[in-house]
């Protein structure tokens, strides 16, 4: 009996010490991210294959996600690391609005950034994932929920709605500004032979001369097409009204990853075919600055020669025709002074500058050596940013300083500089303290690493480390980028 006993109780303890790791087992198990799918649910994953490890070289995946009918699809991304590059064009993740690749594409992505939050206008989404033969990442793990776009006081934005009359709003609005990195989209429907009219209440956006960072567009019928674009509007001065020409209407919203607004708020009605916006509505005091893609009726309230002058002036000024003859004139009187050989030298250096100032007296970091200082680690130590992209812009700044602009191809270091995304690309300004060094050249890719000022910007000392960029230097940089200074 006594050896029955003690079978018995062995028995029971090897049960419960099975069940209990197996419930743990079970509580631990990571989720298995496969190459695509149908994803079908009030909620989910979704994730590269293979994640966390490494996605794999020469792949290409598609996930469909459908939510229930009557919601659209939320989807937030929790982990982003694919392959950078300006353009996106080596490894990058499409987002669809539908379960297609032939309807509207939401955004094309790559880098370390973390997309905005994307919503469609209905209750499908669809993912599609490339990769080439060479760098890889960790991928990415996105969330994706259904949601109801007619609840009241949804943080969300977007949707699919075939209501007669309406409203279209910045996400938080009007308690909050509006997040960084959002994409929305809105799909209005009216009825067969009705127009849709939209009027701004408030508006408020970050402004930009051709609305390249956050804006709002307008589309006639269901595709985002530059054929059917009505307009691209940013800035702070609430847009004319809109009549579409049909009774479909896309709204698309996007904001990138930097400055935030209050945002707008506009309501939108059905009106018959024939409708005439009123003239009151359409004066000079309602005109949007920034709506560059061409609104017909703000360019009779706003001329283009207001918009396209500072082009040529900025092209005519340090060349004018009318300086040389008096700056060669100027050094007659010194001839009978100075003599013929002072004369000469009055031609070449002087003369420009009348008030006898030099650049190295308006800036004194150009006084000293254009020599790069220290090796590639100490300076990445040393340094607040490390990127590596190609210079797009060089323009002369105040006081001999060189305004840079530079489309980002990987971030090592980023610090509190403010990097600025657009659709699939990335970019930063920077500011070199002098205009001579450290030498960069535009169209050229380039390894810049600098420090930051207490606006975010990046900038750059005439020792600054720069150096030519190539591919293989990625794997230098990001060796030295686990190691520990």
């Amino acid at each position: 009996m006594l050896h029955v006993g003690c079978a018995w109780a062995l028995c029971l303890i090897l049960y419960l010490s099975l069940g209990w790791t197996k419930a743990q087992q079970t509580n631990y198990t990571r989720p298995v991210f496969h190459c695509g799918g149908d994803m079908v649910g009030d909620s989910g994953f979704v994730g590269s294959e293979g994640f966390p490890s490494f996605y794999k070289p020469n792949s290409k995946c598609t996930w469909r996600i459908t939510v229930p009918e009557g919601n659209v699809v939320m989807l937030t991304f929790r982990i982003f690391d694919i392959e950078a590059d300006s353009q996106c064009r080596y490894d990058y993740l499409d987002v669809y609005n539908g379960n297609t690749n032939l309807v509207q594409k939401l955004g094309r992505f790559c880098g370390t950034f973390r997309p905005g939050a994307l919503i469609s206008t209905s209750n499908t989404m669809m993912l599609e994932m490339g990769t080439d033969g060479e760098t890889q990442g960790r991928g990415f793990v996105a969330y994706f929920s259904g949601t109801n776009p007619d609840v009241e006081d949804t943080p969300f934005c977007g949707g699919k709605t075939t209501k007669a009359q309406g409203e279209i709003m910045t996400p938080n609005w009007p308690d909050k500004k509006y997040p960084a990195g959002t994409s929305c989209s809105w799909l209005i429907t009216v009825e067969p032979n009705r127009l849709i009219h939209v009027k701004f209440d408030k508006f408020s956006l970050e402004s930009d001369t051709y609305c390249r960072f956050d804006y709002v567009a307008f589309y006639n019928g269901g595709e985002k097409d530059d054929s059917n674009l009505i307009g691209k509007y940013c800035g702070d001065e609430a847009p004319q009204p809109i009549l579409t020409s049909g009774n479909v209407l896309l709204v698309q919203f996007v904001s990138d990853l930097s400055v935030i607004m209050d945002g707008f708020f506009a309501q939108y009605t059905s009106v018959p075919q024939g409708f005439q916006i009123p003239a009151v509505n359409a004066g000079a005091g309602t005109s949007t600055i920034p709506s560059k893609p061409a609104v017909k009726p703000f360019a009779r309230v706003r001329p283009a020669p207001p918009v396209q002058p500072p082009a040529p002036t900025a092209k005519y000024v340090p060349p004018p025709p009318p300086p040389k003859p008096t700056e060669r004139h100027r050094p007659v009187n010194p001839v009978r002074n100075r003599g013929q050989e002072n004369a000469g030298k009055d031609r070449t250096v002087p003369v420009p500058r009348p008030n006898g100032k030099r650049p190295a007296a308006q800036n004194p970091a150009c006084a000293q050596a254009c020599k790069r200082q220290g090796t590639i680690k100490s300076s990445f130590c040393a340094s607040e940013f490390v990127i590596t992209g190609k210079v797009t812009s060089l323009a002369p700044g105040p006081q001999g300083t060189l305004q840079i602009g530079v489309s980002i191809i990987k971030t090592y270091k980023a610090g509190r500089m403010i990097i600025t995304q657009l659709g699939e690309t990335m970019s930063v300004k920077l500011l070199s303290q002098c205009r001579k060094c450290p030498l960069l050249r535009r169209g050229g890719d380039f390894i810049i690493m600098g420090q930051v000022d207490e606006s975010g910007r990046g900038t750059l000392s005439p020792g600054a480390f720069t150096a030519p960029y190539k591919a293989p230097h990625h794997r230098l940089l990001m060796n030295i980028q686990s190691q520990s200074c």
